[in-house]
């Protein structure tokens, strides 16, 4: 399986990420109604026997669940697997302690010593700035409970402030986490990928099937119904579907040839950016595998340039 390091020298993790965001979380996926523990170890297992071992959660998943989760699921391999997890800024979090005590209270539902990777999970300023929030976790990271630093959803400038803010401690920023697809290809024109790759930071691109837009599930014919708040999401209706239907078209004709699907393309496409590693949520072992298939083979630069050009 080809590696990629996160950053200049951090952790070394697969060219895909399982995302987790629905393990546990009952708002937006309905955890515990169409799935349940039972299918996440099984997805879990399948990540694994695929050679994927690279896992991103966050302490708000699930209010925690999703980390538990993850933490129970780890106990039951030899495996190495990598796990990054978030901290979010909470108002009431105004002290560098709140920082060290969130990380405690991660570390303890993943059932771990260390995460390989510890993100803010928004570049928000309440009480506590950014400069006190990077310095604690620098901190952490000479004490051994960090591997490496990241950070998520945050702008060109916001990102080059933490590059620096960290830099004066001699830790290198490893990731920015932000949003990105064939559908949402802001990072490109707002300077975030050009920034990330002129300081050595790696991209961690969340929602990369676009919330299962980019499968091809849904169509204006389908008839398919997301669950959750997808139902009321615009993107999902009718218009929204006529209006990427010529992107799902190309995925579709260059999936064929290579008798891979809509969404293994699309995890491809980004793969094929460089720099760029999507994290794929997953609930079942069968979507866990459809996003192993996107591993093992290359979009040519001219397929890479037409689904460009098409979205």
């Amino acid at each position: 399986m080809e590696t990629i390091t996160l950053g200049q020298n951090g952790p070394v993790v697969t060219p895909l990420c399982i995302g987790t965001w629905a393990w546990g979380d009952k708002i937006f996926w309905n955890y515990s109604d169409r799935y349940a523990e039972e299918q996440l170890q099984a997805a879990f297992t399948a990540a694994l026997d695929a050679g994927i071992t690279f896992f991103d959660t966050a302490e708000v998943y699930g209010l925690g669940k999703s980390e538990q989760l993850l933490g129970q699921f780890l106990q039951q391999t030899q495996n190495q697997v990598q796990v990054a997890t978030k901290f979010w800024n909470w108002p009431w979090r105004f002290t560098t302690q709140s920082v060290a005590d969130a990380l405690t209270d991660s570390l303890k539902r993943l059932q771990l010593q260390r995460v390989e990777l510890y993100q803010i999970h928004w570049p928000f300023t309440f009480f506590l700035s950014q400069e006190a929030l990077l310095n604690a976790l620098a901190d952490e990271v000479q004490r051994g409970r960090i591997g490496a630093v990241g950070i998520s959803n945050y702008s060109a400038k916001q990102m080059q402030e933490a590059h620096q803010t960290l830099a004066a401690r001699g830790i290198p920023l490893a990731v920015n986490q932000v949003r990105y697809s064939l559908l949402s290809r802001e990072i490109e024109s707002n300077g975030i990928f050009a920034t990330a790759r002129e300081l050595g930071v790696t991209i961690l691109a969340y929602s990369p099937l676009a919330q299962g837009l980019l499968t091809g599930k849904y169509t204006v014919d389908s008839g398919e119904i997301p669950s959750g708040a997808r139902r009321i999401d615009p993107r999902f209706g009718k218009d929204g579907l006529q209006k990427i239907a010529p992107v799902i078209s190309l995925l579709r004709q260059l999936g064929e040839k290579r008798d891979r699907t809509p969404a293994q393309v699309a995890l491809n496409w980004l793969i094929a950016q460089g720099n760029v590693i999507p994290i794929a949520g997953a609930k079942t072992a069968e979507q866990v595998r459809q996003n192993a298939g996107a591993l093992g083979w290359r979009l040519s630069k001219d397929e890479v340039s037409e689904l460009e050009k098409v979205s």
